[in-house]
Parts: structure tokens; sequence; C-alpha cells
């Protein structure tokens, strides 16, 4: 339920109506906003955000989903500028998001890029300007 705070309260009521409303209209208005919303996190959604908030982590997405195919490990590893340790650990955090899958042959892995990881890239790019 949303509850008007003093500081709302006080613009409301007192300084000229920000909304031009009363205070009981403003919450049952933001009421239905937090419902179409959905107030709560989605968890999923902040790991994969989170998750792609890393240069490493980024670039790596960005290469798999330009390669539009699986790529070893040893090739991440080949084009990123960071140890083999944070290759893996970066690997491991975008497949804890959602955002890569991994298939093992022998002793090698393999990644690809998750449908919600093109989906965002492809969000991404629209909403960037032009070049």
């Amino acid at each position: 339920m949303v509850k008007a705070t003093d500081r709302m309260e006080r613009l409301v009521t007192e300084e000229a109506s920000c909304c031009g409303t009363t205070v009981e209209e403003c919450e049952r208005r933001l009421e239905e906003v937090a419902v179409d919303a959905g107030t709560r996190t989605e968890e999923a959604d902040v790991d994969a955000l989170s998750a792609l908030a890393n240069d490493t982590r980024y670039g790596i997405v960005r290469l798999l989903h330009a390669a539009g195919e699986e790529l070893c490990v040893c090739e991440l590893d080949a084009v990123t500028d960071v140890s083999d340790s944070a290759v893996s650990h970066a690997l491991r955090t975008l497949r804890e998001a959602g955002l890569v899958t991994a298939r093992k042959e022998g002793r090698w892995k393999y990644y690809r890029t998750t449908d919600r990881a093109t989906a965002l890239l492809v969000a991404l790019d629209g909403t960037r300007g032009p070049e």
C-alpha cells in the first residue's frame, strides 16, 4: 500500500499543490501505478543488469552475440585483456544471470548467449543515438 510521506503531504498541500490533487487522490493514483508497474524487484532482472554492468562481462556478451555461435573459453581468453581467472569469474556471473549458456565437451567449455542476452543487447542498441 502506498502511504504519503511527510514531504509528499507538504508538497501537495502547502506548496501550491505540485500534482493539482489531494494527498488521498495522489495515494490512490500511485497505488494503481505501483500495481501496474509491479513494485517488487525482479531479482533476475537486477542480476542480469548487474552482470552487464562490467566492462569484461559486457564485452564477453557482445563478443558471443557477434559470433552468433558457441565460442570456446580458450577463444574468449585470447580476446579479453584480463586474467584466465577473471574470464572464468565473468563467465560464471553471466551464466548465473541467465545471459550465457555453457556446454562442456571433454575438458573445454563452450559458451553462447541466451535469448535474454540478445534481447537486452538489441534493446541497448535501439536506445543509442546515431553514431
